[in-house]
């Protein structure tokens, strides 16, 4: 089991994470030192557990934002595909057609 030591406004936890994954934990709290150094910027130093759920809540919103926009993109993906899907069955239906007529004229001709 790793152990990293991770300083969040000015503060160090010390934090256990799967083996390899040491710069991975550094760097999740490298982002939220940034988020915590943001708001006390803004509001002042109100005190560590507030501050860190004030930041935990606006990463959140972040998460579910991204998570939103993933969906959505999924949605017009799986649109676009059907859209090509149809196109191309469009285009053999009007192939088929179009032989159809074409053995049609044969026909009539005979």
């Amino acid at each position: 089991m790793g152990q990293v030591t991770v300083t969040v406004n000015g503060r160090p936890y010390d934090i256990a994470c799967d083996d390899g994954q040491e710069d991975h934990v550094r760097g999740l709290a490298g982002y939220l030192d940034e988020r915590v150094t943001e708001l006390a910027g803004g509001i002042g130093q109100i005190g560590d557990a507030r501050l860190l759920v004030m930041a935990s809540l606006l990463i959140a919103d972040e998460l579910v934002e991204a998570v939103r926009e993933i969906e959505a993109m999924k949605t017009r993906t799986e649109a676009e595909t059907e859209m090509q899907v149809m196109a191309r069955e469009s285009e053999g239906i009007n192939a088929l057609s179009a032989r159809l007529e074409e053995l049609a004229a044969r026909l009539e001709r005979a």
